[in-house]
């Protein structure tokens, strides 16, 4: 998938130029886990963070964690050593 952004755009973007894709790729990742959209880790991996710096990311903009009964399933196993 090829996503464009036009000049304009690019133009009016608050980030300087050698970022603006690393940071439009972090935007998109907590727009879409926010509108869940997106899992946690499909969100990092668009972020391209690791889920430390992406929590963290998701803490400083007040974007609640989305935590159910398979993520908790998911976990408990990992703990377990399952």
């Amino acid at each position: 998938m090829v996503l464009e952004i036009s000049d304009s755009i690019e133009a009016a973007l608050p980030f300087p130029p050698e970022q603006q894709a690393d940071e439009l790729f972090k935007e998109l990742a907590v727009a879409l886990y926010a509108r869940n959209a997106l899992s946690f880790s499909k969100a990092c991996e668009l972020s391209k963070l690791d889920r430390v710096e992406f929590g963290q990311l998701l803490a400083r903009r007040e974007v609640p964690r989305h935590y159910g009964e398979k993520e908790l399933e998911r976990d408990w196993k990992y703990a377990s050593g399952e």
